[in-house]
């Protein structure tokens, strides 16, 4: 071991990384020394972290009743109704919240909710967020906002028509409606605000309280240095203190207001969903998934530079399918500086995710005992694992999960370290089973029995084809058209479909009420305490939420679903997967 290598070790760099063919490709010594400095931040040597002894019986993550439940997966902009804005928000959800509860559904399954940056409207990736902290303003139902004039008032009825009528979801128009109407409402808002919604907005402010500054000042700021990344702007600004920033808030008051006015009215209609699902029963209510990692120009890394390393990506070492690795352009947290005050930042992290929901989905598990790190500039086959310290983190996770009675679930899809899924069981975190994965070397799909009790049941992910996409292998002639290798064969299709037929045919009494609810009875039968099937899947939806290696290539993240919600209850296709659910003893209702 040569004197880098053994710097980079101490910094918990690994020297190297095996590929999915056993085949070992060492770091480069660039990829090191770019590393080192990254997570050195100028420090000579590692801190010296002494962790809290790990109990021998360890606080395991909130685990819920115990009922096997099954709930239904949207991605929320998705959501079409005759009253929204051209983009799914709140309102739609409380009501797909009645009607999937209704039906005995126990969970609803949501895309990342967290803020994106609303002056990008062509960058509608909900795993790319501008803050993990805050909410996405554009799932605000300003109709339902006291302050909003109206419509009519604010000029948009034609806007409105065009939007709702749009087949794919016109982002810049939504960006421009929606902000212009928002405000609108804040202004009113900021003239003649009952006393009670001041009150209100004051408390959330006070409660939120220098992480909401933060966030507001830095939207401003960004606006005001535009096109500039936040590492290019002018001192102070860079990396202000408090005092600078309190400031900054007096002499523009009304734009950082605005900034928390639309954080508010955010988070207070999503509480009003979880009164929803409080009135519809429903046993875990929202499961939310949250984001591996930020943009790097975003506002969490702008406020956490202590605790973020932006000068690295996040990615995936080379596979069968991405042989060149992947960069996913987010941003990690730096483990040499997470655990100060007691993980003080990932503890706000759980916070914000855990505040409305029941459960959470962790994308990218893995990642909490290491992160492929690549240097910003270099190609993805030149990073490298970064190790965190894990059993500590799942500690973190487990106490916050516990505190807010909020389950945990870890996508731990691809390559698994070994004794990875054993750790994680032990405090208490569910797995994530996809039945596409699950198959056998013959190709036959893996019977319910195989699944084990502490995780998720699904047949798919929004990375993968939808269920309809799947069975005519449409995604493969996509894939194809846009120059990408699917990495399966015409014949290899073929034959997984046999396969499944087979399947469903042996194992699925609902097959006669057709496929999805055949999916939904397989699933509902496997021991897992929460199968989740995708609401895009039940209507028949052909085409993929988002194709991995693509931006501009294929619409992904812009699609709205077929049918609107107001429509749902009434939709014979999700009845029988209902009743499918129900047959395999699922139904909260039962």
């Amino acid at each position: 071991m040569n004197d880098l290598t053994a710097s980079a070790e101490a910094w918990g760099i690994e020297p190297g990384y095996h590929d999915v063919f056993g085949n070992w490709h060492p770091a480069g010594p660039q990829t090191l020394r770019r590393l080192i400095e990254a997570l050195s931040a100028g420090r000579a040597k590692p801190p010296q972290v002494e962790y809290p002894l790990l109990p021998e019986h360890p606080m395991r993550c909130w685990q819920g009743d115990g009922r096997r439940l099954w709930g239904l997966a949207v991605q929320l902009y998705a959501l079409r109704s005759a009253r929204n804005w051209g983009h799914g928000d709140f309102t739609d959800l409380a009501k797909l919240i009645e009607t999937a509860g209704a039906m005995g559904a126990g969970a609803i399954g949501l895309n990342p909710l967290h803020a994106l940056f609303p002056d990008r409207p062509g960058a509608p990736s909900p795993y790319a967020p501008n803050s993990r902290l805050f909410l996405n303003p554009f799932y605000i139902d300003v109709d339902a906002v006291p302050e909003f004039p109206g419509i009519e008032a604010a000029g948009l009825t034609d806007d409105l028509r065009r939007l709702r009528e749009s087949e794919l979801i016109d982002y810049d128009g939504v960006a421009r409606a929606k902000l212009h109407a928002l405000q609108l409402a804040y202004e009113q808002f900021a003239k003649k605000a009952a006393k009670e919604r001041r009150s209100d907005f004051e408390a959330y402010r006070t409660e939120q309280g220098e992480a909401l500054t933060r966030f507001a000042c830095f939207e401003v700021l960004r606006q005001l240095h535009a096109p500039k990344p936040w590492w290019d702007w002018p001192q102070p600004w860079k990396n202000p203190d408090r005092s600078a920033l309190a400031e900054f808030r007096r002499q523009h008051l009304g734009a950082c207001e605005l900034q928390e006015f639309m954080q508010w009215t955010a988070d207070r209609q999503l509480a009003a969903c979880v009164s929803a699902v409080r009135k519809a029963g429903m046993p875990i209510g929202l499961y939310t998934d949250l984001a591996v990692g930020i943009d790097p120009s975003g506002a969490d890394a702008w406020s956490r530079q202590d605790t973020i390393v932006a000068s690295v990506c996040v990615g995936a070492p080379p596979d069968e399918f991405n042989t060149a690795g992947q960069d996913w352009g987010l941003a990690p947290f730096n483990p040499m500086t997470l655990s100060q005050d007691d993980f003080a930042p990932l503890r706000q992290l759980m916070r914000a995710v855990m505040r409305h929901a029941g459960a959470i989905r962790l994308d990218h598990v893995m990642g909490l005992k290491r992160i492929f790190m690549i240097p910003q500039g270099m190609a993805a086959s030149e990073g490298t694992y970064v190790r965190y310290p894990f059993e500590p983190v799942l500690r973190v996770i487990g106490e916050e999960s516990c505190r807010h009675r909020c389950m945990v679930v870890g996508e731990d899809l691809g390559t698994v370290p070994e004794g990875f899924r054993e750790t994680t069981a032990k405090w208490g975190i569910w797995t994530y089973r996809v039945m596409l994965f699950e198959r056998d070397g013959d190709g036959r799909f893996r019977p319910p029995e195989y699944y084990p009790t502490d995780a998720v049941a699904t047949f798919n992910t929004h990375d993968l084809p939808s269920l309809q996409g799947w069975l005519s292998a449409h995604d493969l002639r996509v894939k194809r058209a846009l120059g990408i290798d699917p990495g399966e064969t015409d014949e290899a299709r073929v034959h997984a479909q046999n396969m499944l037929r087979a399947t469903l045919s042996a194992r699925a009494a609902g097959e006669a009420d057709g496929v999805p609810a055949a999916i939904a009875s397989f699933l509902g039968d496997t021991p897992s305490k929460l199968a989740v099937i995708g609401l895009d899947d039940v209507l028949g939806e052909i085409e993929q939420i988002n194709v991995p290696g693509t931006t501009d290539e294929h619409p992904n993240w812009r699609r709205k679903l077929p049918v609107p919600v107001e429509q749902l209850a009434g939709h014979m296709g999700l009845q029988r997967v209902a009743r499918a659910f129900a047959r395999a003893g699922r139904s909260h209702k039962s």
